[in-house]
């Protein structure tokens, strides 16, 4: 078990991000009547930690050049993938198959919209990651849900009952791989039924695999081609350094079409849209993916781990609260079911006697109405203290 009283500076040191346009700290007040003068901002998915050193040291050295002009030859960031991907990952990609979206998020509205038409519907495995649904219908599409099953307090696919709900509109189905909010890593073996039921459908698969280099020991995650790669020609996987590095604001996010059909398609409606990478984003995204940046990761999610084990511990010993076991991310997803409280009165007792700030799970689609997701990835001594908060809130519970 990791020393509590180790400190990491590069992890504990708190950072105080209010005052800075930061969506997770500035913006909570507004959407949870939680004060940035005394809440815990746990919603929003970055991490309240600095980025790796390299990182940092990529950005000055473009601040430092001082001009700031059209980039050109992204060999360097393509070669920076391929290489992570292999070492960390296990799976070799052809640099060409590789482009650059603003961020996962923008990969899948192109997706949609490429591969898609108005009134079509793509498949979510709910409850997911709800950019996903916002995306869709604002694409004018509709959204398939296929609510995923509990076994053993995990979530699952249950592909049988999937059947009866297809509407036969389907073009395309979006993964969540890891899931996002269930911290669910899929074996190989479910991403192989996934496969099968793509291609039983007619489906592309879009695999958003954000979260990959987060996974916790226990857990294994496989990249879909890995798993899938009878698939590859209908595949789209979606990849980022913005959760890994905590580089969101850079809005790159890496597709990976081997398809080349497919990757044309893609690249025309980029064009069309006068889409081009992000210079800052590209000089991040190189130097995270580096051996550098690989040991900072593998000094990352053991910490992760630690606050993982403290959140659970203390959630699961609150009568009605239970935490979903999280095999990867930094997303707790706690269910309050077992309370008997209505909504409103749970939230109420987090949002406004606890002073914390979570999502509501009603925004993750079906089945997800008694959660609220918690984001770890903050300093421990935050963790320890929304531990404590809850507690207090629920304490006529215990």
């Amino acid at each position: 078990m990791p020393d509590d009283n180790a400190f990491d500076p590069r992890f504990d040191t708190l950072i105080d991000r209010r005052g800075t346009h930061c969506s997770k700290w500035d913006a909570m007040e507004g959407a949870y009547g939680v004060s940035a003068d005394d809440g815990l901002a746990m919603w929003v998915a970055d991490m309240d930690f600095a980025s790796a050193d390299p990182i940092q040291a990529a950005v000055r050295r473009m601040a430092d050049h001082g001009v700031y002009g059209y980039f050109t030859d992204d060999s360097a960031y393509r070669a920076a993938i391929c290489w992570w991907m292999e070492n960390r990952h296990g799976w070799t990609i052809d640099p060409a198959s590789i482009m650059t979206a603003h961020g996962v998020c923008n990969g899948v509205g192109l997706c949609v919209e490429v591969w898609s038409d108005p009134g079509d519907a793509v498949i979510l495995f709910t409850p997911v990651y709800h950019a996903f649904a916002r995306i869709i219908a604002s694409a004018g599409r509709q959204v398939t849900e296929c609510p995923l099953a509990l076994d053993n307090g995990q979530y699952v696919m249950d592909f049988d009952a999937y059947e009866s709900l297809l509407t036969g509109c389907e073009k395309m189905l979006i993964l969540c791989s890891p899931h996002n909010p269930g911290g669910r890593v899929w074996t190989r073996d479910e991403l192989r039924q996934v496969a099968a039921f793509a291609e039983k459908h007619d489906l592309l698969v879009i695999s958003d695999e954000i979260h990959h280099d987060l996974v916790f020991p226990g857990a294994e995650h496989v990249a879909f081609p890995l798993a899938a790669p009878e698939l590859l020609d209908r595949t789209v996987m979606l990849t980022a350094a913005s959760k890994t590095f905590n580089t969101a604001a850079a809005e790159t996010g890496n597709v990976i079409i081997a398809n080349p059909k497919l990757r044309a398609e893609f690249h025309a409606r980029q064009r069309g849209l006068s889409l081009s990478p992000n210079a800052f984003g590209l000089h991040m995204i190189t130097a995270a993916y580096s051996p550098e940046g690989a040991e900072w990761v593998d000094a990352l999610v053991p910490y992760l781990d630690e606050n993982r084990r403290i959140f659970d511990t203390g959630v699961n010993a609150i009568p009605g609260l239970v935490s979903m076991p999280m095999q990867a991310t930094y997303l707790s997803w706690v269910d309050f079911s077992g309370t008997g409280m209505t909504h409103d009165d749970y939230t109420g007792r987090v949002f406004k006697q606890a002073r914390i700030a979570a999502n509501k799970g009603t925004t993750f689609g079906t089945g997800g109405e008694s959660y609220l997701r918690f984001n770890i990835g903050t300093q421990r001594a935050r963790v320890v203290e929304a531990v404590a908060r809850l507690q207090a809130a629920f304490d006529d519970l215990q």
